[in-house]
Order: C-alpha cells, then structure tokens, then sequence
C-alpha cells in the first residue's frame, strides 16, 4: 500500500472515548500512520454537537475515519474497513467460523455492555432520575454482567497454547482493552475474570495498545 494512501487517514477521536480507544488500537496493530483531530464531548457542552462536526457525522459521535475522500463511523465499521483496505496484519482471521466468534464477541462489547453505559446514557439517567440512581453502580452492573459472559465464553474457546484466538491480538482485543478500562476507571471489580486479565496484561505490554491509551492522547486532561 503506497504510504501516501495511509497518509491520509484521518481519525476524529476524543481521548475518552472507548470507541475511538478501538479503531485507534486497530490503526497502530496494522501500523498505519494517521493524524488524529480531537473533538472535546465535555467542553462547552461537546464539541460534537457542534454545526461543523454535524456535518461530518450527524450522529455526533466519534470516531469517525476520513479516508481517500470517505467518512466512516461506527468503530465495528471502521476496523473492518481497515482489514479489507490494507493488507497485512489482520484484525480478523480467515477462517469464517473463528472470524465469526471473534466478531461475535466483540459485538457483545459494543452492542451489549458499552451502549448502556456511555456518557450520553449516564447523562440522561441523572437528568431523568436524579440522586434516585448511582449511575456508578448501574455501570458497574452491566459490565459486571457482560464481562461475566465473556469469561465464561472465553474459559471455553480460547486455545491453551494461546492468549488470543486468532493467535495475535486483533478486532475482539481492540474492543475489549477499551472496555476494560471503562470498568478500572469507575472501579468495577476485575478479580473474578482471570481470562480477560490475562489477555489485558498481554495486550498492554504492546507498544500499539500502549500509544492507543487515553493517557497517551494528544487532547488528554490530567486526572
């Protein structure tokens, strides 16, 4: 792939954001440059909302990739846009079955824990309910829950000479490592899912989901 193609990848991001967290981690696993434009969610009511990144995404979310003239959003999209575009490391296997469990999996990240627990749900539930709902303790409910499911799911899949299944960390550790974070941050019990700890610690210890981390982020606050 020509490096004046991957120059010109462009990833609307927020620090934050566990869904930017993903595709920035899948960008760095297939060693893609990209240049990164910060949209603030919190800052004078989020950025996002804005007429100008209205008119990029009219969801107003991130991420959102600009390619070779294309915009894509949706993280899910975007990583799997990114195996088939640029070849090489693959987020995904080959094999239709495993490629399939993986994508299954990670859809239970983003399609069952994450939704209910964004800053726009957590937002609305203290609009509507007030001190009568700990948002914290909804949060850590689902994850507990979901994080719960997969464990078990990967205690029965995962190959015991491997850390992941597909052999490398791919499309299911991109939305996972993310996740994970999300539940340290709002103090969610990690002890009882040994397999997801050690696929996280293998994970961090890599230099692409290490320049991934939101602390490693060129709009990043101190906290």
């Amino acid at each position: 792939m020509q490096a004046d193609q991957q120059q010109q990848l462009v990833l609307y991001s927020y620090w934050r954001s566990s869904a930017s967290y993903r595709v920035r981690i899948a960008l760095n696993l297939k060693g893609l440059p990209y240049e990164t434009i910060p949209v603030n969610l919190v800052r004078q009511g989020g950025e996002q909302l804005s007429e100008d990144y209205l008119r990029i995404n009219p969801q107003g979310l991130v991420p959102v990739l600009s390619h070779r003239g294309h915009v894509l959003t949706q993280s899910m999209a975007i990583c799997e846009y990114l195996d088939e575009v640029f070849p090489g490391y693959l987020l995904l296997p080959p094999e239709p079955a495993l490629r399939a469990a993986i994508r299954a999996l990670a859809l239970q990240v983003a399609c069952e824990i994450h939704p209910i627990n964004n800053l726009r749900v957590q937002k609305y539930l203290a609009g509507r309910c007030g001190d009568s709902i700990d948002t914290v303790e909804w949060m850590d409910h689902w994850i507990t829950e979901g994080f719960s499911a997969l464990e078990q799911q990967l205690h029965n899949s995962m190959r015991a000479d491997s850390t992941f299944m597909s052999g490398h960390p791919g499309l299911f550790e991109c939305f996972l490592i993310p996740q994970v974070y999300n539940a340290e941050r709002f103090g969610v019990d990690m002890s009882g899912f040994k397999v997801i700890r050690k696929i996280v610690s293998q994970c961090r210890a890599l230099q692409a989901f290490q320049v991934a981390a939101p602390e490693n982020q060129p709009d990043a606050v101190p906290v």
